[in-house]
């Protein structure tokens, strides 16, 4: 029994410093913890579907590709941690921790990232306009756009040293650019974005004129550096299948954010110290014992946190919290069996391996129970009302519980097993809770 105590303890020593390397150091990648919007700050953004345009039918398709392209175009960004999800059939929630561009984010998302080429024409007034440049392919009308574009747009520098973004056409955009070109041969095609012209550096509108057919690729030259390289982005992220209106936007400035954290911190701290001072005064030193559990409780949980990642929110950080208190309440039914144990005549071996046994069964069917509905709220805020908090707060939960029940068994039981057989396990009311005199 010693022996295997022993090996135990060298087990639960190697996972604590395991945990306190991971979270002392950038282990795997990870830098530091991930915190959520509440606490990092950044952008909190609500978009609705317009599917009056769409078939009947593909609704879903649509706000799905949408959801995908704004994740490739948030990608630009850098953001670390962005939450884009659907709510409901129409909405796009957008949350991203640590932007504080709140106008380039929306931009970027909101963008059409369509160009359309036009050629000199008459509008329907009978004036002088640049009209789409159209062609009719299997006998329907075509408009030449960079929806034909491959996703393989670069920048790169022409011979003269100018900015050039380099794009190549499918099978199908191929088809439409020979006929549009070939036509247009000696004359201008302008370029539009979202329906404004594409201006060069010169402030006129970037309207080349065709030197040849083209088939396969092409170059669009006059913009700047920074022109080209965001609008290669947009292009290779795709376009958005339907318009998205923003129906909510909330900035949450990173002071307020470090306001909650120290807050949450501070409150945590006090919160377990009392727990710790309780254990101890009244259970003497098993308290103190699972006080030292407690600690290496915590360590495991911010490094499990750490390494996942978890992304901490403030909910998150209450579901850890309400953990820390199911630890302590394991510990004080074991210990409570323990003195029913001492009470009866038992040794201290025998009081403590009593007391968990009988313990445990009370302790397994608590823990289950709450397992069970972190399961639940996972896979309601996941699917059904679509909430990160409840989903961050049930997921900070059931790694808590899990490693509340390893913390109580296991943990603590290895380091009251340490003083059977010694001088101070024969002080047996240093293993008595405290009780009243009578």
């Amino acid at each position: 029994m010693a022996k295997r105590n022993t090996i135990v303890l060298f087990i639960i020593l190697a996972i604590f410093a395991f945990a306190v390397c991971a979270l002392v150091y950038p282990l795997f990648d990870r830098e530091e913890l991930r915190l959520g919007l509440d606490l990092q700050g950044g952008i909190h953004m609500v978009y609705q579907a317009d599917f009056s345009d769409l078939e009947p039918g593909t609704e879903a398709e649509a706000i799905d590709g949408a959801v995908a392209v704004i994740e490739r175009r948030i990608n630009v960004l850098g953001v670390t941690e962005p939450l884009i999800q659907k709510q409901g059939s129409d909405r796009i929630l957008v949350e991203l921790p640590g932007v504080g561009e709140a106008e380039k984010a929306k931009e970027l998302i909101g963008a059409t990232a369509l160009l359309e080429f036009r050629e000199q024409g008459v509008d329907e007034e009978g004036n002088a306009a640049w009209v789409p440049a159209t062609a009719t392919i299997d006998g329907e009308e075509k408009t030449l756009t960079s929806g034909y574009f491959k996703e393989n747009t670069y920048v790169g520098q022409g011979s003269l040293s100018q900015i050039l973004l380099y794009f190549e056409w499918n099978e199908e955009g191929s088809a439409i650019s020979g006929e549009v070109t070939g036509r247009l041969i000696g004359q201008p095609l302008a370029i539009f974005l979202s329906g404004e012209p594409l201006l060069g550096d010169d402030g006129l509108p970037i309207a080349p004129i065709v030197q040849s057919q083209i088939t396969d690729r092409g170059q669009v030259e006059g913009l700047s550096l920074q022109e080209a390289t965001e609008l290669s982005q947009l292009l290779n992220a795709g376009r958005i299948p339907v318009p998205l209106n923003p129906v909510y936007e909330q900035t949450v400035s990173p002071t307020l954010g470090a306001d909650f954290i120290d807050m949450s911190l501070l409150a945590g701290l006090i919160g377990i110290i009392l727990v710790m001072l309780f254990m101890i005064i009244y259970y003497r030193l098993p308290g103190a014992l699972a006080s030292l559990a407690l600690i290496f409780y915590g360590a495991v949980v911010l490094a499990v946190f750490k390494l996942i990642p978890v992304t901490l929110t403030l909910a998150g950080i209450g579901g850890f919290v309400l953990s820390i208190g199911m630890a302590v309440d394991a510990n004080v039914l074991i210990f409570e069996r323990m003195k029913e144990e001492f009470a009866t005549g038992r040794t201290l071996g025998a009081a403590i391996e009593a007391g968990f046994n009988r313990a445990w069964m009370a302790i397994r069917d608590s823990n289950v129970t709450t397992i069970i509905v972190c399961v639940i709220l996972i896979w309601l805020g996941s699917s059904i009302v679509e909430s990160a908090p409840v989903t961050g707060f049930a997921v900070t939960l059931l790694i808590g519980v899990l490693a509340s029940m390893f913390s109580a068994i296991i943990v603590t039981r290895t380091l009251l097993r340490l003083f059977v057989g010694t001088k101070l396990g024969k002080r047996t009311w240093l293993f008595s809770a405290h009780r009243e005199k009578k």
